[in-house]
């Protein structure tokens, strides 16, 4: 073959490895995870968040971000920390009760924490009841007490779990306008079992 012939036999070949990188030949790889998003430091609590599950060890959850959910329809936008029914759910962060909602298709019995400077929301779903006191409008403690672990909304019967979530927001936006980021990174921030 002359030079000619090994040029257009370099370029086929290279155009093939590049159709082949950008082709999904659908064989049974692991769905594919959404990309992390990362928060900026100074807006999360520098100790981390406290372990909203009383009771739960680190080593009782993990990182589910992005897993297939609905049948593959849509991908995990929280971590679930499995659960007794009953069990208390606390505050993960400071913060003010900014919705009490409840979600018959999504996340059932559900509360939204916003954080003091309004730019994360820390979400907790699939709750069984909210704790007594609990209202829109009032303030929480890291620690304090926000309802209980349950399995309402699409969690299914007996998959007793809290569903906890962080969204970022710009101050002004309403509670349901965040964008969704990974809360497991946050959650290992604050490792230490309290």
């Amino acid at each position: 073959m002359n030079r000619i012939g090994w040029t257009f036999f370099g370029l086929f070949a290279a155009i093939g490895a590049l159709a082949a990188l950008l082709v999904d030949f659908g064989g049974s790889a692991a769905p594919r995870r959404a990309p992390k998003q990362v928060v900026a430091a100074e807006r999360v609590p520098a100790a981390g968040l406290v372990m909203p599950v009383q009771g739960a060890r680190w080593s009782d959850i993990r990182d589910s971000w992005g897993d297939s959910r609905g049948g593959g329809a849509r991908g995990h936008t929280g971590t679930d920390i499995m659960a007794p029914a009953g069990t208390p759910v606390v505050a993960a962060a400071n913060g003010v009760v900014e919705k009490l909602f409840y979600s018959n298709g999504g996340g059932g019995i559900t509360a939204y924490v916003r954080a003091p400077d309004r730019r994360l929301s820390y979400y907790y779903a699939h709750l069984a009841s909210y704790a007594p006191g609990l209202r829109e409008g009032g303030r929480v403690r890291a620690g304090d007490p926000i309802g209980v672990v349950g399995d309402t909304g699409n969690a299914g019967p007996g998959n007793t779990h809290l569903h906890f979530g962080i969204e970022r927001l710009l101050p002004d936006e309403a509670w349901h306008q965040g964008r969704a980021i990974d809360p497991y990174p946050l959650l290992a921030r604050g490792r230490a079992e309290r």
